[in-house]
């Protein structure tokens, strides 16, 4: 689990493809020593497990779904990537909830600067415009950050100058693509609602009202 807030940019050194999968090997400059074989770190908002570390890079082995999932196809040698390690239950949660689980690819469709700010719409595959919500949040390649408007297949975000320098999002322009998680309670509201149309036990509005969810 993860918290939205980048730790780091770190630049990556290959991407190896073996048939369907591969790995890939990523210069940072985390503390590799308090990094185990074996922990999760988020790259560009897709949760990997590092296979091996040394000379100041981690590398991580990567499936057909996250090759699917993500933009992780357009990468190449010396493409930034946005790090961020695992949270700990002590930590404290300033972004939202991130899972590491990608579930789409959006496109960058327009950029503007407002005030200093910079203001980001997307287009992305109309079956997830159900979990993108006006002020909810939402991942982009790994960040935390608030939905402004939304409609059925594009949302818009606003991008402090400190989130924009400490982030890939500096550099995205129209047409770059970027990875996309929807809020993790809005999927799993769906699966529980989803128990009374297919005839399972389900949830009723007045139980989701009292957990708080309504």
């Amino acid at each position: 689990m993860f918290t939205g807030l980048i730790e780091t940019v770190g630049e990556l050194v290959s991407i190896e493809k073996r048939g369907a999968s591969g790995s890939l090997t990523v210069k940072t400059s985390l503390p590799l020593d308090e990094v185990a074989i074996g922990a999760s770190i988020a790259i560009n908002g897709a949760c990997l497990t590092v296979v091996r570390k040394g000379g100041g890079a981690v590398t991580f082995d990567i499936s057909p779904e996250t090759i699917d999932r993500t933009g992780f196809k357009n990468l190449k040698s010396g493409s930034p990537v946005n790090m961020e390690r695992a949270m700990r239950l002590s930590d404290r949660l300033d972004g939202h909830l991130v899972s590491g689980h990608v579930d789409c690819v959006a496109t960058v469709i327009e950029r503007r600067e407002v005030a200093g700010n910079i203001v980001f719409s997307f287009r992305f595959p109309p079956q997830y415009g159900k979990y993108i919500a006006a002020k909810g949040s939402v991942a982009i390649d790994g960040i935390s950050l608030t939905v402004n408007s939304a409609g059925p297949d594009s949302f818009s975000i606003n991008v402090i100058p400190h989130t924009a320098a400490k982030t890939t999002l500096i550099g995205k322009r129209v047409g770059d693509e970027v990875n996309i998680e929807t809020d993790l309670l809005c999927r799993y509201l769906e699966r529980l609602l989803a128990g009374r149309e297919t005839g399972g036990e389900g949830v009723t509005l007045d139980l989701l009202a009292k957990t708080g969810f309504l």
